[in-house]
């Protein structure tokens, strides 16, 4: 079966390029939302996925879905520090391990309204855990027992008294910002201070959660289920990865919502400017039509012509489509977090999954757009194709 030259349908676009660009141009801007949510998506995700850590045990109340509602006694929270040998120790013979405060305190944004911020009582072990993941680019760290707390570095220029030396009063208690800490994950959104201080200040006698590194020979899931039936505190522990995996479900199902339901409304405009395109084509070209099917092209060349002519359109649209989202790439913004209601702030990722999946979107809507017109085009018989010249 020989096929329609490509270098004739390439002429055609040219031809009509008035026609062309416009629907370039719709199916560059469907293609340049759906991908622009689909960056923001990826952008929440990746602070969490990338930042957890497999060798971090985070351990929660049993049944709780986040450390928000979790909640334990101090005394049971000594019980789980000391009673598992599965803990590693540090050179001091230390467990290392930690309890963790948490809470969302209302703040108010630099662009005005308020939002949610959290705010994390750590104590020293804390850091020893953190290691070279937690450092401090501006100022110290906050000295133990005081009033003195650090902030994450994506606060100073979105929260008020956020900035080094500023004072933040969590509810009656002032604390002074000493330092100014960065973290590759959601905690550069964060208050942190002193565990004890903060229970004071913030009226939380018991800790949210405690994290651990665990012996090299321990088994993860062992100990996750040792703990899951433990005799005084049965709780529920799981890889850092995995509970940061479990907080950005909730917003990556709505900005996929979103961005599912844009690229439909939209999509159907650019699929009727594509048909509208192939059709305008197919009446200015019925002659060629004819002549094309006179000299020995069957109706399924012709058919695939059209269709690979739509097929460019869309392949056009969603570089175009592309080339308008890159620029957002790296922007920061901040958004709420539905599994914790605390503000979190991240930057737009146009990854290598979101230009593919926006250039294959583009592509289907150029071949929904033409293939009716194609169908069209191939069933013409070549006498009813010269009538309507």
């Amino acid at each position: 079966m020989a096929l329609v030259p490509f270098s004739y349908n390439i002429r055609s676009l040219f031809v009509r390029r008035s026609a062309t660009l416009l629907t370039v141009l719709g199916i560059g801007a469907t293609v340049a939302v759906l991908s622009g949510v689909l960056a923001l998506q990826q952008g929440f995700e990746k602070l969490f996925t990338e930042s957890g850590r497999e060798d971090l045990i985070v351990i929660l109340r049993k049944g709780s879905p986040s450390e928000g509602e979790s909640m334990f006694p101090r005394e049971r929270v000594n019980t789980l520090i000391k009673s598992l040998p599965e803990i590693a120790t540090n050179a001091a013979g230390l467990p290392m391990a930690s309890g963790e405060r948490y809470l969302a305190v209302r703040r108010f944004k630099l662009s005005g309204g308020e939002t949610n911020v959290p705010v994390r009582g750590v104590q020293p072990m804390t850091f020893e855990l953190r290691g070279d993941t937690l450092p401090i680019v501006e100022g110290r760290n906050f000295r133990p027992g005081t009033d003195e707390v650090i902030v994450g570095s994506k606060l100073p220029g979105h929260i008020r008294d956020c900035r080094l030396d500023d004072v933040i009063v969590l509810n009656t208690t002032p604390f002074r910002v000493v330092g100014v800490f960065d973290h590759d994950g959601p905690f550069s959104s964060e208050i942190w201070g002193d565990a004890e201080r903060m229970a004071v200040a913030l009226v939380r006698s018991g800790f949210n959660r405690v994290i651990a590194k665990l012996r090299p020979e321990v088994s993860v899931s062992t100990f996750i289920e040792r703990l899951a039936n433990h005799e005084q505190v049965a709780s529920k522990a799981m890889t850092e990865r995995v509970y940061f995996n479990s907080q950005t479900k909730a917003l990556s199902i709505v900005l996929l919502g979103l961005g599912g339901f844009l690229a439909v409304v939209m999509g159907i405009a650019a699929v009727f400017t594509a048909t509208t395109t192939m059709l305008a084509a197919l009446a200015a070209r019925t002659h060629e039509i004819g002549i094309l099917k006179s000299i020995g092209f069957r109706p399924v060349s012709i058919f695939l012509s059209f269709l690979f002519e739509s097929l460019l359109l869309g392949l056009m649209g969603g570089v175009l489509g592309c080339l308008m989202t890159l620029p957002i790439n790296g922007v920061e913004t901040g958004t709420m977090n539905f599994q914790s209601f605390t503000e979190v702030a991240f930057a737009f990722r146009v990854t290598p999954q979101v230009l593919v999946t926006a250039v294959i979107f583009a592509v289907v809507l150029g071949l929904l757009g033409g293939a009716w017109p194609a169908w069209r085009a191939a069933r013409m018989t070549p006498v009813e194709a010269w009538r309507r010249r």
